[in-house]
């Protein structure tokens, strides 16, 4: 076990390496040094606008509503003791600026967590006082000056840089950029750990001390003695001598399901709870270590790889589920290889840990869904950045003849189209952003403009309130999706189908608004940009009526056992 220091010091990393790699899909893009302060800047103007609308909510005083922030975070990662770290650090500044009538963007220019460099442009969330912003943040520093504050340190140097902390620092880093388990002791990349890239991600290992034995493998001698491919199935029936898993399975078409993907895929999701004073509570940030060291993510959730049951209400499941209430031998058979910022360009960097043998497993179903970021990204000139077809044509045709060399005979691949993403200005921009709700100050369009102004935009094409740019990020959308359509018509390979399904965003809506809601409640709240819980299951049940209806093959047969299997072996071990 790490020691509790250890832990404490590695908090904080969890917390940089979460926004880092999620808040914009352009995190491995190191060319904007005038910029490298706005994640930070963005992180401090959310917590300091925390802090005073508590103060506000609850009538109360700075110094109480940062002491009520500090005890609701849990004491998991050390996340209550860093809070109160934080405010003894910053506190009293904080306690005289906001005392002083200055707004976030005035606290954290003052504290220097955001910087205007020279010949930039002023980035704001608020609207500017007043008074001129010179005179203000003069006014701000004179109120500080004399503060033994701790700057920010801009040296480029971190807590990784402690002897006693760059290996395990360099083992979470590694994990997250190669998507593979943290906790993986026989390398078979499964894992009984949920978080960091474990079996939130991909099926849960059932014996971590034997590479030989994991998800979506064929059984090993039909599972006589062990449970090699961890579906719950093994033993023999003392009844007639037969394996359960030969009697249950075979001839079943078992088959697992693969997702490549990006944010969305991975089910990003920052709870509004954590930001919204008049709703924060003890419980608020229960979920919070969880998503930490699931990189803001929430795979188990999820529309293609999610096993848990829905937070948001609503009957449909996930494609996993339904392909495990389908045929109960693809238990646990699921692998969700998505990333913050994933694209076609980079994908090639953690395809690796997708774990397929040609020989010992079962076929898949690999969907390949890189919706955005290859026309998304933060730059202020974001076009030039967007992969063009050709290249992206070259780069979708490696990943495949990665999947051919990897992937049973059997297989399918689906590639998924990317949305008209329009839809964000359109349904969003003048709707009041969670942290706008409680004195009606900040729309999305605020929140967009911001994002766009650091450079951390995880769409500036979109989220823009440029209408041309708008228009050209969906017309380059479109000719990627073509592209795609393209390649699943005309190519061919041993071991896979090949289709291609779009990205139909506007069938979603259609659906939801049937059912009285509004198209931006399918837009996660606080980011404004990723598909919410909601949006991300009606997709895996429109995903799975068109392949019902076009492609039924894909799907396998309906196992007539599946009684019989939850009889003998009631939930399979769970997942």
């Amino acid at each position: 076990m790490q020691s509790p220091w250890k832990i404490l010091m590695v908090a904080p990393l969890f917390l940089l390496l979460s926004l880092q790699s999620s808040a914009s899909p352009a995190y491995n893009d190191l060319s904007r040094p005038s910029y490298s302060n706005g994640h930070t800047c963005v992180g401090c103007v959310l917590v300091v606008s925390v802090i005073e609308q508590l103060a506000q909510v609850h009538n109360s005083t700075v110094q109480a509503s940062m002491e009520r922030l500090c005890s609701y975070l849990p004491e998991k990662l050390f996340l209550k003791t860093t809070c109160y770290l934080v405010i003894d650090k910053f506190g009293s500044d904080i306690i005289k600026l906001l005392s002083a009538d200055m707004n976030a963007d005035v606290v954290c220019h003052t504290l220097e967590f955001c910087k205007q460099n020279t010949g930039q442009p002023l980035c704001h969330l608020y609207p500017l006082p007043k008074e001129t912003w010179k005179f203000t943040l003069e006014k701000a520093r004179r109120i500080v000056k004399k503060s033994p504050i701790l700057r920010y340190s801009r040296s480029g140097s971190d807590i990784c840089s402690l002897p006693i902390l760059a290996k395990i620092c360099q083992k979470i880093k590694s994990a997250i950029e190669q998507s593979v388990p943290f906790k993986d002791v026989d390398s078979d990349k499964y894992s009984v750990f949920p978080t960091l890239r474990g079996y939130h991600w991909r099926g849960r290992d059932c014996n971590d001390s034997d590479e030989s034995v994991y998800p979506g493998r064929r059984p090993d001698n039909w599972d006589v003695h062990q449970d090699s491919n961890c579906n719950g199935i093994w033993g023999i029936d003392p009844k007639d001598g037969i394996p359960y898993e030969k009697k249950f399975c075979e001839g079943s078409q078992p088959r697992g399901i693969i997702l490549l993907g990006d944010s969305a895929g991975a089910h990003f999701h920052i709870s509004p709870e954590w930001i919204t004073a008049s709703q924060m509570s003890l419980n608020s940030f229960i979920n919070l270590p969880t998503a930490l060291t699931d990189e803001l993510d929430w795979p188990q959730l999820s529309g293609v790889t999610g096993f848990l049951d829905s937070t948001v209400g609503i009957k449909e499941k996930s494609i996993y589920l339904r392909l495990w209430k389908r045929n109960h031998c693809n238990h646990r058979d699921y692998q969700n290889i998505s990333r913050n910022g994933a694209s076609s360009r980079n994908l090639r960097k953690f395809i690796e840990s997708l774990s397929r043998n040609k020989m010992l497993d079962y076929p898949a179903i690999v969907i390949y869904a890189m919706i955005g970021n290859d026309v998304c990204n933060g730059k202020s000139d974001p076009v030039p950045a967007m992969t063009t077809p050709e290249k992206l044509y070259s780069n979708v045709m490696q990943t495949l003849k990665h999947l051919n060399s990897h992937l049973p005979d059997g297989s399918h691949v689906i590639l998924y189209g990317l949305p008209d993403g329009t839809f964000l200005w359109d349904n969003l921009h003048n709707r009041y952003h969670p942290l706008g709700q409680l004195n009606k100050d900040v729309t999305y369009a605020h929140l967009y403009s911001f994002l766009n102004c650091l450079q951390v935009s995880p769409c500036h094409g979109w989220m823009s309130s440029n209408k041309t740019l708008r228009t050209l990020t969906s017309e380059r959308a479109e000719q990627l999706s073509n592209t795609l359509k393209k390649i699943a018509a005309s190519e061919k390979f041993t071991n896979f189908d090949l289709f291609y399904m779009d990205f139909a965003f506007h069938e979603i809506i259609q659906e939801w608004q049937k059912r009285g809601g509004q198209p931006w409640q399918l837009i996660e709240p606080v980011d404004g940009f990723h598909p919410n819980e909601v949006a991300l299951l009606l997709f895996a049940d429109r995903f799975w009526e068109k392949v019902q209806l076009q492609w039924p093959q894909i799907l396998g047969k309906k196992n007539p056992f599946n009684p019989q299997i939850k009889q003998v072996f009631g939930d399979q071990g769970g997942h």
